[in-house]
Parts: C-alpha cells; structure tokens; sequence
C-alpha cells in the first residue's frame, strides 16, 4: 500500500484528491495546521478512512516529523492562504506560508528521504499580465498579487530542488477549478449560491466586479487526476491542467441564473469594492503536454460545472442547513 501526504487536506482539492487516492488504495494522511477543524463537510464522510494528522506551513520541525513517523511515498502540497483578493491585506503571511512553506516542505523531504515524490500546486495566476495566450509552461511569468508572487516562489523553488538535489519534485499549474465544495469567498460558489438564494427569496441582488474577467474554469474532482498522474511518470515534468476554453464572469452568472430561470441582469450589481487593484490579462491553458505525457482531459463541462454547483447549493439551501 502506498502512503500519500495531502497537506490542505481538508479544502476543495484536498479532499477530492483524498477521496481519489482512497479509491486507488492508498493510506493518506492529511496534515491540518494545530488551529484548524476538522470538521469541513468535504472530508466528513472519509474522515475515518483517513489519517489526521497536526503540522503547520510555518513549522519545518512538524513537517520532518510526519515524513519520519509516516514514510510517505508522495507528498502533494495543497495547503496555502489561497485568496488573491485578501493577499493584498496579509501579504507577508503570504509569503510565509504559500511561499516559504514549500521550501521548508522541500527541505523536509531532502533531509528525510529524497525519494519521496512532491506536487506543487502552482497557480495560473502566476501568468498574471501575460501578453501571450493561451499559456504554456514555457510562457513567462508576470505575476500581479502577493498570493501569484508566493506562487511563482514555491514554483520555482520545486524547479530548483528538481535541479539541484536530482529529487522527483513536479508543479502542475491549475488554472481555476471550482466545485460544489468552492469556499464562498470564490466567485464562481458566490455566484450559485447567491443565484440560489435569489430564486428562493432569501436574497434580493449579487453585487460582483469585473463582469468582463474571464477564466479557464474547470471540474476540480477532474483535476486532482492529473495531480496524481504526473507523480506516476517516469521523468519529472511541470505541467499545466485545465480546459483551454475562457468564459466570463457574466456567462457564469448567465449560465447559472437561467438555470433558474431567472435573468441575471435583473439582479447583478457591479461593485467598485470588489474590482480586484490589477485584473489579470487574458488566461487561457494550452493543455497540450497534459494530453501529450498524461493522456489527460477534462471532462465536465463549463455549463455542467455550473449546474452541478447550482444544483448543490439549492439542496443545501432547502434542506434548511445555510441562509
């Protein structure tokens, strides 16, 4: 049996990724920071199938720990402080953690036992103001917040272990996946859950930002395949996952409003509050080597995607366990 090391285990990715690596029969153990719960409804149901474990981004000699009492075979960092927009506010704990925290997991795994496999969960926004599109891994960075700034540091840094320590060390370079277990914070689940809460009359409007934005959004139960996969190759590569298609900020709210029957532009209102200081150009993945060494592609769609979050959050509303 193999043994998988899922920091941010109990986020969106980290627990798709569990649930996927249970399924492939491995022991996985999750590491949650000392202050954090366990009690997220995206790992309730394998909870008792997986091992929970405390170690902190922040704290190398709690990483060296768990990679010595658990000999992991894989270690995938999922953890960060993910939220571009709060990255402006908290950018030194940023870096601290989205940053830093990748070396000191880097440095554990070099220190404990350097064949162990690492993933990298590097982040289209890195590409930021990127004249070129769609994005290749050969495209230049040019990143526009703290939070892409750490990103391009932890990527960089796994390129460099990758290097200079002849180590298994990959980044796979997700452009935006969402799911019915997105954090609210996100657009996409701000948007299905609010269209929800509109058609059953617990909410009267949707204020948003850019309307124009547009994203590569995909399926993340689909993308933590591909985050396995590529620990599976016999030679290292960082690769980028996603769908090669963009939609708008106002397709989605088209596409989950009529869903509801319901036209969104009786209810959405664009808030300067929420313009982001610096929109990132136009972001598009060239998922070329992911088909090419992976054999990978996504397979829901963008109108699925929405539709299955739509439809997850009117369960969740009319059973009565959110307003």
């Amino acid at each position: 049996m193999s043994t998988a090391l899922i920091t941010g285990v109990s986020g969106q990715d980290g627990s798709y990724l569990a649930e996927f690596l249970l399924q492939k029969g491995y022991h996985v153990v999750g590491m949650v920071r000392p202050t954090a719960s366990v009690n997220e409804p995206e790992i309730q149901d394998i909870l008792s199938q997986i091992t929970v474990v405390q170690g902190d981004l922040l704290d190398s000699n709690s990483i060296v720990n768990i990679l010595q009492e658990y000999h992991p075979d894989e270690v995938y960092n999922l953890a960060a402080q993910s939220y571009v927009h709060n990255s402006w506010n908290h950018a030194l704990l940023t870096a601290e953690t989205t940053a830093l925290g990748v070396t000191r997991i880097l440095e554990s795994i070099r220190l404990v036992d350097k064949n162990i496999r690492f993933y990298q969960a590097s982040s289209s926004e890195m590409f930021g103001k990127s004249k070129i599109a769609p994005q290749t891994e050969d495209t230049p960075f040019h990143p526009l917040s703290p939070y892409a700034i750490s990103k391009v540091y932890g990527h960089f840094t796994t390129v460099n272990f990758r290097e200079s320590y002849d180590m298994f060390t990959v980044s796979g370079i997700l452009f935006n996946h969402e799911s019915p277990r997105r954090n609210i914070r996100y657009v996409t689940r701000k948007i299905s859950h609010a269209a929800v809460r509109i058609k059953l009359g617990l909410q009267e409007e949707l204020r948003l930002g850019n309307l124009e934005a547009r994203r590569d959004w995909g399926f993340a139960g689909d993308y933590v395949e591909a985050m396995w996969l590529m620990l599976q190759q016999d030679v290292p590569r960082d690769i980028i996952i996603g769908t090669g298609q963009t939609h708008s900020v106002r397709e989605l709210c088209e596409a989950a409003f009529s869903y509801l029957g319901l036209d969104y532009a009786d209810y959405v209102v664009q808030d300067p509050q929420f313009f982001r200081p610096i929109e990132a150009e136009l972001m598009v993945a060239d998922i070329s080597r992911a088909k090419k060494y992976l054999n990978w592609s996504p397979k829901v769609t963008f109108e699925e995607l929405v539709h299955m979050m739509v439809d997850a959050d009117l369960t969740l509303l009319t059973d009565g366990k959110s307003a």
